[in-house]
């Protein structure tokens, strides 16, 4: 009832989930992100322990394989899952159960992996991974949206639309980018509304929040201020 993007940007660390279906709520359950470490996203007939139990394998330093592996082994469900992962080896990993509805199955690259179930077909997830492979230049927030709607155009869920979310994380504990349409008549467009704003002060803003580095930040109103003029002076029109 799902399909989703996981992906590595290898030059900065981010890793980055993008995801899509005609289901409520869908950024709640499917994407779980450990910063710097690994990935996971659980849909078709989700599995919500996969994401915290996943999670902490990550940390504990366990690769894709024996991460899909671990959690999906015990889990008498585990035909109706669909699972795919990023694991503490920087490597990718997929598990999509026979029991889940076609159109169903994944791709894995270097990367990114795609996963998809209930789809209208294989080319939802080969058009998603050829925009985002094409378009390597656009900022990652907009490729990873641009892909999705790529997917959405040949068929996407079967069923409809419903919600979408994006989570992007860098090198801190907290995320860079977190957007969610719970509940929307086109989520992959009010999705790219949210990000759109998000560049209005947000992502300028966030320069100046404390990070690990720097665990105070900058906290002067007038500073900020001047640096987020100064920010969006500097834009590209």
């Amino acid at each position: 009832m799902t399909w989703s993007i996981i992906f590595h940007e290898k030059s900065s660390g981010r890793i980055a989930i993008a995801v899509a279906t005609k289901f409520f709520a869908v950024g709640a359950r499917v994407p779980h992100i450990e910063p710097k470490r690994g990935a996971i996203c659980t849909q078709a007939l989700m599995n919500p322990l996969y994401g915290p139990h996943g999670l902490r394998l990550i940390r504990e330093g366990v690769g894709a394989a024996d991460l899909v592996r671990i959690l999906t082994t015990p889990d008498a469900g585990r035909e109706h899952r669909q699972l795919h992962v990023m694991g503490a080896d920087g490597k990718f990993a997929a598990h999509t159960g026979a029991e889940c509805v076609p159109w169903c199955g994944h791709w894995i690259g270097e990367d990114m992996s795609v996963a998809g179930n209930m789809l209208a077909g294989p080319q939802v997830v080969s058009e998603t991974v050829r925009f985002f492979r094409e378009n390597a230049s656009t900022p990652l927030p907009r490729r990873l949206i641009g892909a999705m709607k790529a997917g959405e155009k040949v068929g996407g869920d079967k069923r409809g639309k419903q919600s979408a979310a994006l989570v992007i994380y860098g090198n801190q504990d907290y995320s860079e980018l977190d957007l969610r349409v719970d509940d929307h008549i086109e989520p992959l467009l009010e999705l790219a509304r949210l990000e759109a704003v998000s560049r209005e002060r947000w992502t300028h803003f966030r320069d100046f929040i404390p990070t690990r580095e720097n665990p105070a930040g900058v906290f002067d109103r007038a500073a900020i201020d001047a640096g987020i003029e100064r920010s969006l002076a500097a834009e590209p029109q």
